[in-house]
């Protein structure tokens, strides 16, 4: 065996094992919940329908039987006989669940997703028939009942692409101008006598159930007014009925949460071999109802929270038959649009502020010991005063050569021009450390004499003098800088005081 026969061969067991797990192209809807299928419009049963060909099918009335069935005879006569008969809200007593005309209501709810079955039956019939004359169309018309329209229309004869008024309420312009191109091109045979009639009894077919289709959809939207008038108010009598129906009933919808009700009708497609990047999870028919759909994508799943909670409150009021005129319904709605302007209002206009006055004065700082130390430990020391001070008429020599303009003040210099030096105060004085003390202290000490260096005095002093007397003199060459350093001390010291007042009273007497 080759390698592409063993490879055909696992494709073979993988396609009899998916089989198995899901019989019959799986919905998994049990016979109890009629009306589940149809969050999916018909489309679960797509990859049975692809596999299927139609095209040795002789009649359509072999495969679509649902237009000539008993029961969609029964209710198409039961629409028309309500419809004569116009009732009033105060007719309703009891459950609304026990009125013939609600469960009408439901059976015609599940009837419209039948007829889309059939729809799609019928659409892949006449386009396996209609391939052999035109098989371009089916790519250029996707909409299956734009397609059946234009079978019909075209027929065996494509030139009627060409000026046709019927196909312009079809098809758009610019679709006409590339059917009718390609087909001027195509490659498909005449179709004959019987194979056109069958196709056009099929479109007639398509025609007539999606005609009743919309006579149902008219019918439920305008009895929801008197079976749930302010649920029909806030989402519509189509989106109404088409909850109720999967609800089963409006008792069971008024005792749904609002996050049950939000997933009713939610998408559970398995198409194998199609795009799963269009289908939104979690989202029923609350979230494809016009209300939400009007407003942008990224709100819509919010939107949808709040108006399946406003759906419940609404489903409750009409189950017990109040406020019959719809005035909960409008109240909800209204509040509904007001939150929905809410959210799609822009962000408010960030104020510029604007600087203070220059002109205001400095806000006053509290006070307090805390403070006082704070300023205290971070004023100006004696040190930076002196060297912020200037002696006036006097140029200043810089400090440093490469810092022009840069000068030490009046540090350092002796002749301030004061006779008092300025208070020392301590707290902001410079403070030195104990262990500094102590190394300041040991430098300080002398051992075994005096040295020039340490006492930091003249170099060129000596303790030995020529005096004329005696010849050599030991002498202490700092007494007399000691002598003037005393006396400096003691007359023109910070603290000095006046030794000897004398008064005039005392040199007269």
């Amino acid at each position: 065996m080759s390698l592409a026969d063993e490879l055909l061969a696992d494709l073979e067991e993988a396609g009899e094992e998916e089989d198995g797990l899901y019989p019959g192209g799986g919905g998994g809807e049990s016979d109890g919940e009629p009306g589940e299928n149809q969050a999916d419009g018909g489309l679960e049963d797509i990859p049975e329908e692809m596999e299927m060909d139609y095209s040795g099918t002789e009649s359509v009335t072999s495969i679509a039987k649902l237009r000539h069935s008993k029961p969609f005879a029964e209710i198409m006569d039961k629409i028309g006989h309500y419809v004569g008969n116009q009732r009033k809200n105060s007719e309703v007593s009891g459950p609304v669940e026990a009125d013939p005309e609600y469960r009408l209501i439901v059976a015609a709810n599940n009837l419209t997703v039948e007829i889309d079955n059939e729809l799609n039956i019928i659409h892949k019939f006449v386009r396996d028939k209609y391939s052999k004359r035109f098989p371009e169309l089916e790519s250029l018309v996707p909409n299956a009942l734009d397609y059946i329209r234009t079978v019909k229309e075209l027929g065996n004869n494509l030139e009627k692409c060409k000026n046709n008024e019927t196909l312009q309420q079809i098809l758009t312009n610019a679709t006409i101008m590339v059917v009718s191109v390609t087909a001027s091109t195509t490659q498909g045979t005449m179709l004959g006598d019987d194979e056109l009639q069958r196709l056009e009894e099929a479109c007639d077919m398509a025609l007539e159930l999606n005609q009743s289709k919309h006579r149902i959809y008219e019918y439920v939207e305008s009895k929801m007014s008197f079976i749930a008038p302010n649920l029909s108010i806030i989402v519509g009598a189509s989106t109404a009925a088409k909850i109720m129906g999967v609800a089963g009933g409006l008792t069971n919808l008024s005792k749904m949460p609002a996050c049950n009700l939000m997933l009713l009708g939610a998408q559970r497609r398995t198409l194998s071999g199609f795009s799963s990047t269009s289908l939104l999870p979690h989202t029923g028919y609350i979230y494809h109802c016009d209300v939400v759909q009007s407003l942008p994508s990224d709100l819509r799943r919010k939107a949808a929270r709040l108006v399946a909670a406003k759906c419940t409150l609404a489903s409750r009021v009409d189950s017990f038959h109040e406020s019959v005129d719809g005035k909960v319904g409008y109240d909800l709605k209204e509040e509904i649009e007001r939150k929905f302007d809410k959210w799609q209002e822009p962000p408010p206009v960030k104020q510029v502020k604007p600087l203070p006055a220059p002109l205001d004065g400095q806000r006053k700082k509290r006070g307090g010991r805390r403070y006082r130390k704070m300023k205290e430990r971070l004023g100006l020391t004696e040190i930076r005063k002196h060297a912020n001070r200037m002696t006036f008429a006097e140029i200043e020599d810089d400090a440093y050569q490469e810092d022009l303009g840069f000068s030490l003040g009046q540090l350092g210099k002796s002749g301030s021009g004061r006779v008092r030096q300025a208070q020392v105060n301590d707290s902001t004085k410079a403070r030195i450390s104990k262990s500094l003390q102590r190394t300041l202290q040991k430098q300080s000490m002398t051992y075994g004499g005096k040295s020039t260096v340490r006492d930091r005095s003249s170099g060129t002093s000596s303790s030995v003098a020529f005096t004329p007397l005696q010849g050599l003199e030991i002498v202490n060459p700092q007494a007399a800088e000691k002598k003037v350093a005393e006396a400096n001390q003691k007359y023109f010291s910070n603290m000095a005081e006046f030794l000897k007042v004398k008064h005039e009273k005392e040199d007269k007497v």
